[in-house]
């Protein structure tokens, strides 16, 4: 039993405790009841709009003396407006937030200081007369639920004139002269930001991107130039700019102020400090991937960016930094657990995620130069599980098929999202079994010899991406081996590199890339209820139908190739040295079995739908590369030889048309002289079917 000295000093301690707020819905409640507007109060606390807000959602806490003020008059306000049934409950995290630093992207390393000084209210200009180029936006079929915390959209992109356009023509006043007051305005005063996609996530950082005449306005350079790669472009330590961030107590990334910079400072509690900028004089956004969209006025980019952030996720950086930082928000790598022992809420494992800490690959899933590979004298053989790259030796062809007008390439939508789908993949480290018996439902790597099946030299062998016939035991990821199966013949490996640990993680980024590329397709005006006639006629005409969705439509793709190519992100630099560890082996997501999972199921995917053809019509391909086919035809269309039942609909099986992931569209037409003089001179046709010389993207 306690003494009375000890529950006195107990109170006491109690007593001395800075004053308690109600939860952030009481908080609104209250003010309400009183009819106080948002702005009215934050008039009386001498603080933004904004910052009312968060304390009314929990984004944010006011601090000394604002605190007590507040305090004092929701005390006054709660005796006038009890509420009916005011049962307050223990507040438990929704989420653990995990690291309250920026995280890194690409070869940033963060380094963690106070929050930034309220500012006032920005003044907002009424949205811009209707004057651009671009076509009226169309309206979402599903209207985006805006989160009450980012009322103004997840990015802004300033002109030179101190305007900041958002999305749904959003035009906000920008008061800031410097880059510290840029990031101060955008923290405190602008609504900037996005909700995190997954409840055991984080929040998206709010995106700022500067036009070059904005670029010159804060007092940057105009081109960065000077250094022998474009990912190590940045602005030296001395330079004006980077000193007034340190003097404002701001921090950088490792990577410096470069084209992607991230400026930030410790978080504070679950609230980051931290705002993504992007400048585009210095080629932050990819004309590959991008394409037009630098050269866009401010309004159309906003338009652009912000339909991608919404869509996919607020760019971080390269179209494939943001395609595998997606991953992550989608399966983030711990979540709020319950503590037994102290009943506090600390960080776990959350299920289904790659984790925290980064995992080196077996040897033969490895890289030459990776350290497990130098390290151990590794002389075992690698994985190729690439996509293909084959051409038909011109001896097979048929004196029908020279004899037929055309070549026709089609190409996959997307052939690795596809691949994606419902994937199975490694989730812990591997281990090494020697005779195993092959379990077709096992990730892993597994080495085996495939020599002896004979296939028809008419089509690629599924097993290697050149398409030749393997000349011996070779490592083989597990969906090859198990397509080996498929096709009847025996398979006994000598030894694996298998994972207990497995799930299908890439099944949230499949849903949400594939969603975000249908919904821009349609945008176009290609949409799934479009019968293969109109659906051609759709695709002949949707990049000039809005240069805008069609630059969205661009980034998409990019992000599903980049993002897998990421997973296995080779060292960069000239002075780099075999057996040294780069960068990008710290992440948890330098993953290069999944990559060779993703890769290997595209292409027996690939050589399934081949096989097929030729049982449906006879047809064989001229050549492959990746996701791309050439076929010989008696017509310009690939309804000439495209296998339909007598209903009319598309045969199960073979290529089809569509708007889907996985199904095929047209890529280009030539005539077959053209492609067996290619063929001739050992060059890939369907490298080259667009015409113009085009060059497909190989997919990393």
């Amino acid at each position: 039993m306690a003494s009375e000295e000890e529950l006195i000093a107990s109170v006491d301690a109690l007593l001395a405790e800075e004053p308690q707020l109600p939860p952030p819905a009481e908080r609104a409640r209250l003010r309400e009841a009183a009819g106080i507007t948002q702005a009215r109060l934050a008039l009386a606390l001498r603080t933004s709009t904004q910052m009312v807000k968060g304390y009314e959602t929990g984004r944010s806490e006011p601090q000394e003396p604002r605190l007590t003020a507040y305090v004092r008059l929701l005390n006054g306000w709660a005796a006038k407006y009890p509420a009916t049934a005011a049962v307050r409950q223990p507040e438990v995290p929704e989420t653990f937030t995990g690291p309250t630093t920026p995280e890194p992207t690409e070869l940033e390393t963060p380094a963690p200081a106070p929050p930034p000084a309220d500012q006032t209210a920005p003044e907002r200009r009424p949205a811009r007369p209707a004057t651009s180029r671009r076509p009226a936006a169309k309206k979402a079929a599903h209207p985006v639920m805006t989160d009450p915390r980012f009322p103004n959209g997840p990015l802004a992109v300033l002109d030179g004139h101190g305007s900041a356009h958002g999305i749904d023509d959003l035009v906000l006043h920008c008061p800031a002269t410097t880059i510290p007051e840029l990031v101060e305005w955008t923290l405190t005063e602008s609504g900037l930001g996005a909700a995190k996609l997954h409840r055991n996530g984080k929040d998206a950082d709010p995106l700022i991107v500067l036009t070059a005449a904005a670029a010159v306005k804060f007092g940057l350079p105009e081109r960065l130039e000077g250094h022998e790669q474009r990912r190590s472009l940045r602005l030296l330590e001395d330079h004006p700019v980077v000193k007034q961030i340190t003097r404002a107590k701001w921090q950088l990334t490792q990577r410096g102020f470069g084209p992607w910079a991230r400026v930030y400072r410790k978080a504070q509690g679950r609230d980051r400090q931290c705002v993504q900028l992007a400048i585009l004089p210095w080629d932050a956004l990819d004309e590959r991937s991008w394409p037009g969209v630098a050269d866009m006025d401010a309004a159309d980019i906003a338009r652009v960016l912000g339909t991608y952030a919404t869509r996919v996720t607020t760019p971080r950086g390269s179209t494939a930094v943001s395609g595998l930082e997606l991953m992550t928000a989608l399966r983030p790598p711990t979540r709020a657990v319950r503590d037994e022992a102290t009943g506090g809420w600390v960080s776990g494992h959350n299920a289904g995620s790659l984790g925290t800490e980064p995992m080196d690959p077996a040897p033969p899933e490895a890289t030459p130069e990776h350290p497990v590979v130098v390290d151990s004298g590794w002389k075992g053989g690698f994985l190729n599980e690439e996509a293909y790259q084959w051409v038909r030796s011109v001896d097979t062809l048929s004196d029908e098929e020279c004899t037929l007008p055309f070549a026709v390439g089609l190409d996959l939508n997307t052939a690795f999202l596809a691949a994606a789908s419902r994937l199975t993949v490694g989730l812990s480290a591997p281990d090494h079994f020697h005779a195993p018996t092959f379990n077709p439902k096992i990730p892993g790597s597994w080495l085996v010899d495939l020599s002896h099946i004979e296939l028809d030299p008419r089509l690629p062998s599924p097993f290697t991406p050149d398409g030749t016939r393997p000349t011996g035991p070779a490592w083989y990821q597990t969906h090859t081996v198990a397509y080996a199966q498929e096709l009847g013949h025996d398979v006994h490996p000598v030894e694996a590199y298998l994972r207990r640990e497995t799930g299908a993680y890439l099944d949230p980024w499949h849903d949400r890339l594939k969603n975000a590329y249908v919904d821009t397709l349609a945008d176009l005006g290609v949409t799934k209820d479009l019968d293969d006639h109109a659906f051609l006629t759709a695709m002949e005409q949707h990049k000039q139908a809005d240069p805008a969705m069609a630059a969205v439509l661009s980034a998409i793709k990019a992000t599903v190739k980049g993002g897998v190519g990421k997973l296995r992100e080779r060292p960069q630099g000239r002075h780099y040295k075999a057996g040294e560890r780069w960068p990008a082996l710290e992440r948890p997501t330098w993953r290069p079995d999944i990559r060779a999972a993703v890769i290997s199921k595209a292409r027996v995917n690939m050589h399934r739908k081949l096989n097929n053809m030729v049982k449906m019509t006879g047809l064989y391909p001229l050549a492959v590369l990746s996701d791309c086919v050439v076929y010989p035809s008696p017509g310009e269309s690939p309804l000439d030889f495209l296998p339909y039942a007598a209903s009319g609909k598309p045969q199960p099986g073979g290529f089809r048309l569509g708007p889907t992931p996985g199904l095929a569209k047209l890529e280009g037409v030539q005539s077959m002289l053209w492609a067996v003089d290619l063929m001739e001179k050992g060059l890939n046709p369907a490298r080259h079917i667009k015409g113009g010389d085009a060059v497909m993207d190989e997919g990393e």
